[in-house]
């Protein structure tokens, strides 16, 4: 079935490429981060006066919702099953000044979608981009029909990969094949839950080199991200860490994150 996706994907023309001011999060593996990092991301860009939606596509796994302690909401089942439009479901998250659209949870939704349902979810998506400055698309890589589709409508997407060998590997496999299917989307790389500055710059100089020798492209550095046993804390307590720990090392360097994409990405 990806086979299948992957080249119907590749026959789109190059006028589908139509998210400008659309930034894809994901991961090559569960645990990085992905999700916190969407939304803090998300937050940080808000309260620099931008207008951003977050947009939960990383395949029902509730992460968005749990983590914000948004229940009651409106979610993408009732677009799945054509009782809302998109922009219906967008709900605002007052305490960090963006809209979310959450996943969906009661069916698995997207991922049983046809791909021609899925470019019209994604037309129609950015359509929905355009009342926003900046719309982060929370993606779970691992489903990959939805993930291939929506990714294709990125200008830019961010890998988060941890320190360790094994997330470099993975995330040079997820780098690979993105640079093959999203020819003409900006990649970028933060680097989650590392000792120290070192630690991660040396985890990200180890990816560059896989990419720039076998790849021959070069995945720009975007961040850096101390590990901060307040994160976890911020997560339990379903608060953003800007809110809970401003101050924290985890929050700074979001920050400084945030402002890198904008100077790189022009966002």
């Amino acid at each position: 079935m990806a086979k299948d996706v992957d080249t119907k994907l590749e026959e789109q023309p190059h006028s589908y490429f139509k998210g400008k001011n659309v930034i894809a999060v994901m991961s090559a593996q569960h645990g990085n981060g992905k999700t916190w990092l969407a939304i803090s991301l998300a937050q940080v860009l808000g309260s620099l006066k931008q207008k951003v939606l977050l947009f939960d596509a990383s395949g029902g796994l509730n992460n968005i919702k749990n983590q914000l302690g948004l229940e009651n909401c409106p979610d993408l089942d009732e677009v799945v099953y054509g009782d809302s439009s998109l922009n219906q479901v967008a709900v605002t998250y007052a305490k960090g000044h963006f809209d979310v659209i959450l996943g969906n949870y009661k069916s698995s939704g997207l991922s049983t979608m046809s791909i021609g349902s899925l470019q019209i979810f994604s037309d129609d998506l950015n359509i929905v981009s355009q009342h926003y400055d900046t719309t982060i698309l929370d993606i779970d890589s691992i489903a990959v029909d939805a993930s291939n589709v929506l990714s294709y409508m990125s200008k830019s997407i961010i890998v988060v990969c941890n320190d360790n060998v094994s997330s470099i590997t993975e995330s040079y496999k997820l780098i690979r094949d993105l640079y093959a299917h999203c020819p003409h989307s900006s990649i970028g790389v933060v680097v989650n839950q590392v000792n120290n500055y070192i630690d991660g710059k040396r985890a990200y100089d180890s990816l560059l080199q896989a990419c720039d020798h076998f790849l021959n492209e070069r995945p720009i550095l975007l961040g850096l991200i101390r590990d901060d046993t307040r994160v976890r804390d911020s997560i339990r307590s379903q608060s953003t860490i800007i809110n809970r720990y401003p101050a924290a090392e985890a929050s700074e360097d979001v920050v400084l994150t945030a402002k890198e994409i904008i100077n790189k990405w022009k966002v």
